[in-house]
């Protein structure tokens, strides 16, 4: 008995130096960046650029997979669910970080216990955005047409959850109208069905495949949802310019890793990004969509997810919203 005791001691003193090197010696190889929208939309640009710039202080490549669906929530269930080797991280939003948790019956992960939080990465305004044909041109002419046509005015959102759809039910509870909902899987889609008048009107959460087109007079913007008028669109007043105060929606992006992810390897996921988001390319990127960078600690992002999902949380109860 003491000599099988004696060498169990022995194996397990070996394999412990092993775990600790393992951990020094990451990354050795690709690390997998999980995009939970289509290409094309501002988190895919995001987790492009934040791939790059991390990679290139990491010493290793950081490959993006777009994992679409569920407002997010496929792409982040797969983080959740992934090895918690380094391997596998995530560029997710606050649609599955902030809103799902209150808005879904049976999420197939939690937020709190299966995820890490590793540092914000950026904000976008949210916009309200027509097909030039659309008979109202700010939000007093949107709001008297809505009325006049209950239900008959659709809005396009890049998916049920996210916070262009937590935008628009806001602004009808509101303002008292009722709009019909058709939710996409991604910004670009919707994009170009506004453009085509298969709907009359998004709300979106970038400007990024719109913009060009709003310059060109190919589609108009009613109104922006952030506190502040937009870089991009200075022109723009928002929702609060137009009559209605303390109206505020963004939307917001972070990294994250499967739960058990070891310490140091989190503390290093996060001090690349934060040397990345000062480089010109992560600038020029974030300044192409008229979005705001960020950078935080994965404690400041904890605590922040946390405000956010209750602030939500309330808002998804108070309107009584549910999904069909």
């Amino acid at each position: 008995m003491q000599r099988r005791q004696f060498i169990a001691a022995g194996a397990a003193a070996a394999l412990a130096p092993l775990g600790a090197s393992a951990q020094d010696a990451w990354p050795s190889r690709p690390i997998r960046l999980i995009v939970p929208f289509p290409p094309g939309g501002p988190t895919d640009i995001m987790g492009r650029t934040a791939a790059k710039v991390m990679g290139e202080k990491l010493g290793q490549p950081v490959v993006v997979e777009n994992k679409a669906g569920a407002g997010g929530n496929i792409g982040t269930d797969a983080v959740a669910k992934a090895a918690p080797d380094g391997y596998t991280i995530g560029l997710s939003a606050i649609s599955s970080l902030a809103i799902a948790p209150s808005l879904y019956p049976k999420l197939p992960f939690s937020v709190e216990k299966d995820l890490a939080p590793i540092s914000l990465v950026g904000f976008t305004p949210c916009a309200i955005v027509a097909h030039p044909s659309a008979p109202f041109n700010d939000l007093k002419g949107l709001i008297a047409y809505a009325k006049a046509n209950p239900g008959k005015l659709s809005f396009g959102t890049s998916g049920i959850g996210t916070s262009t759809h937590l935008a628009a039910e806001l602004l009808q509870s509101t303002a008292g109208i009722q709009l019909t909902h058709i939710p996409y899987k991604g910004t670009a889609q919707i994009a170009q069905d506004l453009l085509g008048g298969v709907i009359p009107l998004s709300f979106e959460s970038s400007l990024t495949t719109t913009l060009p087109n709003v310059k060109e007079g190919k589609l108009k913007v009613i109104a922006v949802t952030s506190a502040q008028r937009s870089r991009a669109l200075p022109n723009v007043p928002t929702v609060i310019e137009q009559g209605f105060a303390g109206f505020e929606v963004v939307t917001w992006f972070g990294l994250i890793g499967p739960a058990a992810l070891p310490r140091p390897m989190l503390d290093k996921l996060a001090e690349s990004w934060k040397v990345g988001a000062a480089t010109p390319t992560a600038t020029a990127a974030f300044d192409q969509i008229g979005a705001d960078l960020k950078v935080t600690s994965p404690q400041q992002f904890g605590a922040f997810i946390r405000a956010e999902h209750e602030r939500w949380g309330d808002l998804i109860r108070r309107l009584g919203i549910k999904l069909d």
